[in-house]
């Protein structure tokens, strides 16, 4: 191979190397590292500050309400984007019943996205901050083990009259109507829940994050 070949071979692997770096085949998690799931420098991954005011959360996707009229129960509830002692949030409010074998109203968020499940397993838990008005409320957890819609992991948390921070480690999250333990790598959704007995629901959520 003559200078003149071997000058148009390095040029071409120069473009070559270039190309995958800028691709980012050379970093096949470069897109998770980016995101903050994986890298250890982050010490939380923000799910929500609720700065959008067209529902869609930090994460990318977007919050929806539910309640068990959805099984025939009469519960009613509703939720939106409000400022409350100057902090951006989402308010859920409403009645829970538990006529017709009812009992719960929520606000909920997809983790999976682009057809791919949230993988927490470098976090500790869940990281939120929240004002109520002093009931009892719950997270919801649903995996790819959580198929049927009975099945979720929960954990409960106080409020109050003025905003707190909240850390809930995963291995407070129970199964419900499951007998194995959270397994935080294959998350679905994520959800405030206000649930199991009659009761008028207020409480406000002013941001919601994993935790290392």
């Amino acid at each position: 191979m003559n200078d003149k070949q071997l000058n148009r071979f390095r040029l071409g692997l120069l473009v070559f190397l270039g190309i995958f770096c800028v691709s980012g085949l050379l970093e096949p998690d470069s897109q998770q590292k980016k995101e903050g799931v994986q890298m250890e420098e982050y010490s939380a991954y923000l799910i929500d500050d609720f700065s959008n005011d067209q529902g869609v959360s930090t994460h990318g996707t977007s919050w929806r309400i539910f309640t068990d009229r959805v099984m025939g129960g009469r519960s009613t509830a509703t939720s939106g984007y409000e400022n409350i002692e100057n902090r951006r949030c989402l308010r859920l409010q409403g009645s829970v019943s538990l006529e017709n074998r009812g009992g719960f109203i929520q606000v909920a968020l997809p983790l999976k996205r682009n057809g791919r499940l949230f993988d927490a397993r470098d976090f500790k838990g869940i990281h939120l901050t929240v004002l109520g008005n002093g009931e009892q409320y719950h997270v919801h957890l649903r995996t790819s083990r959580t198929v049927l819609p009975w099945q979720y992991y929960w954990a409960a948390f106080k409020t109050g009259s003025h905003w707190q921070t909240i850390d809930i480690p995963f291995d407070q999250f129970r199964p419900e109507s499951l007998k194995k333990v959270l397994n935080p790598q294959k998350l679905k959704r994520i959800a405030i829940v206000a649930i199991k007995k009659a009761f008028q629901a207020d409480v406000a959520v002013s941001r919601l994050e994993f935790y290392r």
